[in-house]
Order: C-alpha cells, then sequence, then structure tokens
C-alpha cells in the first residue's frame, strides 16, 4: 500500500474515532454507561472474528501463547472498561466536544506514570504538561457544576487510558495486535455486564439506540482497529500520530454540525492548546 492511501485510511481511522463521541453523547441521556459499552464491546470483539480466527488457529495447541494472550486480554480488558465507563459518565455531562479534548490528555499522562519506573521525563513533556494543564483550565472553568464533574469524568478517564496504553505495552509484545484487541473487547464486555444488568436497559431504548450503539462497536471498535493496525504499517509514526490526533478534532466538529454542540470562545482556545500541547509532546523528537 502507498503511503499516502495508508494516511486516507488513518484520517478515516480518526474520523470514524472522532463520530464515535457523537454516538456516545446521543446515547448518554438514554442507556447508562454500562450499557452502552457492555453491548458495543461484544459487537467489537464479533466483528473481528474474521481476522483473529485464523491467528487463533495458528496457534492452536500452544497453551503458553494462550495463557499470554488471556492474561494480557484481561488486564488490558479492565483498564479500557474503567475508561471507557468514566468517559461515557463524563460525556453526558460536558459534551462530544470537550470529551475528544480531555480524553487525549491520556498522551501526555502516559510519562509521569512512567516515572514510577524510574524514566526520565522529557522538557518537551513538561512544556505539554503546562501547556495542557492551562487549557484544561479554560475548558473547564467557568461551566455549571454538572459540566465540571464531567469534566472531571474525563480526566480521570485520560488516566485510565494512559494505564490502558501502558498495560498494552507491557503485556502486548509476543501479542498478534489484533488478536489482544479482540481478547480486551470480550473482556471489557463481560466486566460492564453486571453494571448493565443493574441500570436494566429497556428492549424499546435498545431498539431507539440501535444506530450510535452499532456504530460504536462496528466502526469504532471493530473497523477503525483494523484500519489503524494496517496503516500504521506504511506510515511514519510522527506522521501517523499527527493523523489521528485529529480525532479530538473530528469529535468537536462532530459535536457542533450534527447534535448542535456549542463552545464558547474560552473553551475554544482551551480546546485549541490541549490539542497542540498534545501534538507537541507526540512529535517531539526523543531524547536519549
Amino acid at each position: 500500500m502507498k503511503e499516502k492511501n495508508a494516511i486516507l485510511l488513518l484520517l478515516l481511522t480518526a474520523f470514524i474515532w472522532g463520530m464515535s463521541f457523537v454516538a456516545q453523547s446521543v446515547s448518554a441521556d438514554s442507556i447508562g454507561p454500562f450499557s452502552f459499552n457492555s453491548i458495543r464491546f461484544f459487537i467489537g470483539a464479533l466483528v473481528l472474528i474474521p481476522f483473529t480466527y485464523p491467528i487463533i488457529k495458528s496457534h492452536k495447541g500452544d497453551g503458553t501463547y494462550m495463557e499470554k494472550l488471556l492474561k494480557g486480554g484481561f488486564f488490558v480488558g479492565l483498564c479500557l472498561s474503567l475508561a471507557t465507563v468514566t468517559q461515557q459518565a463524563g460525556i453526558s455531562y460536558s459534551g462530544a466536544g470537550k470529551g475528544g479534548f480531555i480524553t487525549s490528555l491520556y498522551i501526555i499522562i502516559v510519562p509521569f506514570i512512567s516515572l514510577l519506573g524510574g524514566k526520565k521525563i522529557q522538557k518537551a513533556i513538561w512544556i505539554s504538561a503546562l501547556g495542557s494543564i492551562l487549557g484544561l483550565y479554560l475548558l473547564s472553568s467557568g461551566g455549571s457544576n454538572e459540566s465540571l464533574k464531567g469534566d472531571l469524568l474525563l480526566l480521570l478517564c485520560a488516566l485510565f487510558f494512559a494505564f490502558h496504553i501502558l498495560t498494552i505495552d507491557k503485556v502486548g509484545k509476543d501479542i498478534e495486535g489484533i488478536l489482544l484487541s479482540q481478547l480486551q473487547f470480550l473482556f471489557a464486555g463481560l466486566l460492564t455486564l453486571p453494571g448493565m444488568i443493574v441500570e436494566a436497559p429497556s428492549i424499546e431504548t435498545l431498539k431507539a439506540l440501535w444506530l450510535p450503539i452499532g456504530y460504536a462497536g462496528v466502526f469504532s471498535c471493530g473497523i477503525a482497529y483494523t484500519f489503524q493496525v494496517v496503516g500504521q504499517k506504511y506510515v511514519k509514526p510522527q506522521n501517523a500520530v499527527l493523523v489521528l490526533s485529529l480525532e479530538s478534532v473530528f469529535a468537536a466538529l462532530g459535536g457542533a454540525i450534527l447534535i448542535a454542540e456549542r463552545m464558547t470562545g474560552r473553551e475554544i482556545l482551551g480546546a485549541v492548546l490541549v490539542f497542540v500541547s498534545v501534538l507537541f509532546a507526540e512529535l517531539s523528537p526523543k531524547e536519549e
């Protein structure tokens, strides 16, 4: 595949993920976060079966590999379930646009968690962190108490996504990425299932929300992940990051166009600061 075609594939991935914030926002008033995520994760796991079945078949009889896969899938799925439930709850108060930008802060949080492992934080990360804090302040201050509650939940979501990334890095070295993704969806679906039972959504509600839930399951979980795996093989890492970072921009645009969300000038400035800070953290030259 040519690089320009792979970039278009990653751009489509960012667009699908951005629109997923809109789907989550539309569903948030009618269905609980556990129900929404449990259903979409099971759908995502099913969508990936045609891609993962040949891989599982090739490892048949390899007990060591399957043990690694199951353990890795569980812990990655645990982090994913915590991240997405808090994200869905946060979006219900703050909206899709702010949700996309605040969630993206996981990119800056990851290096600070890595401090626990004795890793040094680069100067670029410190600069990005200061920019993000200022951006988050502009995004979150001046709003209602409910909006502030949503922003705090989204910040917690970003923290869980940071742990999600670090867990993948630790357990995914010897496991095919798309197979680990399917297992994380399966375990995340199972872990959020008890919450869904408590929320007890009605059949009528699920029928009414078939489109946003189906979109989040089929496109955001299943198709977009596959596009990412394929696209990143042919694109330089810094270019891939640049394209995929547009997810938060698409979330804001989708929220404004499709569900008439409006951000104040102060919030737009904060969103721009967060976006620039995240890009700066990812694209700055790595120090030895």
